[in-house]
This record gives C-alpha cells, sequence and structure tokens, in this order.
C-alpha cells in the first residue's frame, strides 16, 4: 500500500510529552508551595487520566477537564485551590517547555515532508500545541494541526476524523496512514474512520482483539519501510 498523507499525533509520538509535564508540575506545584512528589504525581495522574477518558467518551466537555484537573487533586489531598487558575498557569509553561522532539523524529518528519503530505491530529489544546511545535523546529513540515478544542470533537471519534478528512483538499483514505502511540485513541479512531493505522508500541505493549493496528512499528525510523521518503509527491 502506498501512503501520500501522513496523519501524525502528537504527544509521546512526536514530542515527549511525559518529560514536559514532569518539569511543568514540578514547577506549578513549586509555585504554590507543595513539592511534586511521587505520590502527589499518582494522585494527579489518577484523576487526570480519569478526565481525559471521560471526555474521550464524550461524556465531558474539554472545559471540565482543564478547569477541574487540579482542584480535583487538590481536593484529595485536603485543600481547596482555584482550578482554572492552576490551568493557565501549567498551559503557559507546558507551552514554554524546552523538551523537544523524541528521537529521530525530526529526521523522520523532514525526511518524509519532502514526498509526503503531513499532518498532525491531536487531542491537545491548539495555542499550547502550536506553540511546542514551533519550539521543536516540528511545525513548518506540517500542511495543518488538527486539534480537538478547535474542532470540537476528540480522538477516536469518528466525528473528529470526519473534520479532518474533509478539510484535507484531495483526501482519499487508501492513501492515508494515522501514526500514534495510543491504541485508544490514534488506532482505534483509524479503525472507526477506516483508515490504515500504524502504532508505535515503544514499551512492547499487547493489544486488545478489537484494536488491531495496520502496522506496528517500535521506533519512528522504522516508520520508513511503510512510507519510503524517496516517492514523487
Amino acid at each position: 500500500m502506498s501512503y501520500n498523507i501522513l496523519l501524525f499525533d502528537l504527544d509521546d509520538t512526536l514530542l515527549d510529552f511525559g518529560a514536559n509535564e514532569t518539569e511543568s508540575l514540578t514547577q506549578l506545584f513549586g509555585h504554590h508551595g507543595y513539592t511534586f512528589s511521587d505520590e502527589l504525581f499518582g494522585v494527579y495522574n489518577s484523576v487526570n487520566k480519569q478526565l481525559w477518558a471521560d471526555y474521550e467518551n464524550g461524556t465531558i466537555g474539554l472545559d471540565v477537564v482543564l478547569n477541574s484537573r487540579f482542584s480535583e487533586t487538590m481536593l484529595k489531598l485536603g485543600e481547596v485551590v482555584d482550578g482554572p487558575a492552576w490551568e493557565k498557569m501549567y498551559r503557559e509553561l507546558l507551552g514554554t517547555g524546552n523538551q523537544l522532539h523524541i528521537e529521530g523524529a525530526l529526521e523522520v518528519i523532514q525526511s518524509l515532508s519532502a514526498s509526503h503530505r503531513l499532518f498532525v491530529v491531536t487531542n491537545g489544546i491548539t495555542e499550547t500545541q502550536i506553540k511546542r511545535l514551533k519550539i521543536s523546529g516540528l511545525f513548518d513540515f506540517f500542511e495543518a494541526v488538527f486539534d480537538s478544542q478547535s474542532i470540537g470533537y476528540s480522538k477516536p471519534s469518528i466525528a473528529f476524523f470526519e473534520y479532518v478528512m474533509n478539510h484535507i483538499k484531495d483526501f482519499n483514505r487508501r492513501e492515508a496512514l494515522i501514526i500514534g502511540d495510543s491504541l485508544s485513541t490514534d488506532i482505534k479512531g483509524g479503525i472507526l474512520s477506516g483508515i490504515d493505522t500504524c502504532w508505535i508500541n515503544r514499551k512492547s505493549q499487547s493489544s486488545p482483539a478489537d484494536i488491531q493496528s495496520t502496522y506496528t512499528i517500535t521506533t519512528l525510523v522504522e516508520l520508513f519501510a511503510i512510507c519510503p521518503p524517496n516517492l514523487t509527491k
């Protein structure tokens, strides 16, 4: 199969969100007088993951995720804080973080951009993701960035990918490939939308029977075997 349109997830696919998140949270909690320990991260991570899962399932809005994750985290620790104010500072820290691309990302994207049409598909926040892409040096290689905040739907919903397909000129499902690290959003979204997928499985995880990716790789460089960078654009 020859793919011309490549739809890349962003966080933990091209950009090291984990490192960015840890540094930003450390600064955020430190600013408010708290030491960001493993225990505190465990509480935050549990709250945050559940809120994002609810959002991706369509049961809550994005504003609920963003404006309540810190207030809910601190409430579990017996503290009342201004959730939206904490979120505002956190977004600013994320958007200016110096953690750049995952190893090999810049080289792979630069090579593929010479022969393929590249797009970002992310559940992140518009302003933050654009800033991070620009800081990383990846931004100019993509034709467009599609994010859940702007679209109003999130991966893996069909509505998200229908929007993407309708806003890419000359889009052809048979020539498109979704590349991402998340089975529940990237790969499931591709399956629901009838688009081939490439799962970046860096941690040797197993996949459920109902979410089987078209391709599985462990590093971004392996993408060259699926999408040779020397094709005529």
